[in-house]
């Protein structure tokens, strides 16, 4: 290759590598890596039917959550994604930058995220805690009957709408509540940790069958919790 040559291959070999920097695909020997691709949120399937949980969450109550509410937390999170450009390419790092994200977008975020994972630790016939997860209330909280009170004024506590939620952090349980749809893995979250239990107390989530009390709804609650699927989380 004569000298020209030489320095017309190098040319176009800097303008592929500046094109495939910016198109973010980065090259090495025999391998196309794309840029991480970003998060969209989905809605996950019920895992039981909108009438399994009754008595303690009316059918009506649960289509109208799942269908409307759940539905329409998706729909605008991923609208607000695409329209904002957010590059986070994991559920974990849209959390971690809440302070930095639009209203729409956290709080469509949060709904979306949250609702997933309320309707999986519910289940039909529910039970109470045992093993490892009793034996980790009792010691964090005094007894299980303890930890249901704390938990349950969390619930009724909460002025407004938003959640109470049982979380891990560096090896603790802790319990407390967030307003609207932040959840304790959003850095604007004054609760922080891992989620392993929670329960929505919008006035959407019970106002059809309980009207006002959510006291009542709270009390109810406890015999649909997915005990198995808090201690599967709590591993």
């Amino acid at each position: 290759m004569n000298l020209l040559n030489r320095r017309k291959f190098v040319k176009d070999s800097l303008k592929a590598t500046a094109a495939a920097i910016g198109s973010g695909v980065l090259m090495q020997p025999g391998v196309l890596h794309a840029a991480p691709q970003a998060v969209t949120f989905s809605q996950l399937t019920l895992p039981y039917s909108f009438g399994s949980l009754e008595p303690s969450i009316d059918s009506l109550t649960m289509e109208i959550h799942y269908t409307r509410h759940h539905a329409a937390y998706v729909k605008n999170v991923n609208d607000a994604i695409a329209a904002e450009k957010i590059s986070y390419a994991s559920e974990k790092e849209f959390f971690t930058n809440a302070s930095k994200l639009s209203a729409k977008a956290r709080n469509n975020g949060g709904g979306a995220w949250n609702h997933n994972f309320f309707w999986q630790v519910m289940k039909p016939g529910g039970g109470s805690p045992d093993g490892k997860v009793a034996e980790a209330l009792g010691q964090t909280f005094g007894s299980i009957d303890k930890f249901k009170e704390q938990f349950t004024s969390a619930a009724t506590g909460r002025f407004g709408s938003g959640w109470a939620w049982l979380v891990k952090e560096g090896g603790k349980l802790k319990i407390g509540s967030t307003a609207n749809q932040d959840n304790p893995m959003m850095d604007t979250s004054e609760l922080k940790g891992t989620p392993l239990l929670a329960l929505d107390v919008w006035e959407h989530a019970y106002y059809l069958k309980y009207q006002n009390k959510r006291g009542d709804y709270v009390a109810n609650w406890w015999s649909i919790v997915n005990w198995d699927e808090v201690a599967r989380r709590l591993t």
